[in-house]
């Protein structure tokens, strides 16, 4: 079974073609660096509007069966950015761990790290993580999270993601 993971670009600039989305092809090279089982992205670009965030993200989960949805942008503290509360609106249940792990990663780069809003959820049997919007970032961010992310969807009875040991080694306890 080939995993979709959903790829959501939060950006009224990008959006409108006012630059070239980099955050969504960092996180698709990055997932295409971690994973050795097959993948396939399903990629998104909206505004920063909630409205516009929730609906992308009940598409990805709902309609596209992605479980599991990668989010990037939208989650400083300036008044557009909203995707933590389209992510909270659309989950039945957050899982504020990520967001704690990232920030923490971040605050070794930047002190600005505090000012980020990152969050996860989860919507159905699908995880929901919001990344910051800067390539490099995401790619700090991932390393952090990722190495639970297989396992939390091993537990509901997601796809089963391999991952280059080399690159990232995914935790799953070892059976009894």
């Amino acid at each position: 079974m080939i995993a979709r993971i959903g790829i959501l670009t939060v950006s009224d600039r990008a959006s409108r073609g006012q630059y070239e989305d980099l955050s969504g092809p960092a996180i698709e090279s990055t997932l295409n660096d971690y994973l050795t089982s097959s993948w396939e992205p399903v990629y998104r670009l909206v505004e920063d509007e909630q409205e516009l965030i929730e609906g992308a993200l009940k598409q990805l989960v709902d309609h596209d069966g992605c479980q599991l949805v990668v989010t990037t942008g939208g989650t400083g503290p300036a008044k557009r950015d909203v995707t933590p509360e389209a992510t909270e609106a659309v989950c039945e249940r957050m899982m504020p761990g990520f967001g704690e792990l990232m920030r923490m990663e971040s605050l070794k780069y930047v002190p600005t790290a505090i000012l980020s809003r990152q969050t996860a959820g989860l919507r159905g049997n699908a995880l929901i993580v919001n990344l910051p919007g800067k390539p490099k970032a995401i790619r700090q961010c991932l390393d952090a999270v990722f190495p639970a992310i297989p396992y939390c969807l091993d537990l509901m009875d997601g796809p089963y993601l391999e991952c280059n040991e080399a690159v990232i080694k995914a935790f799953r306890p070892k059976a009894k």
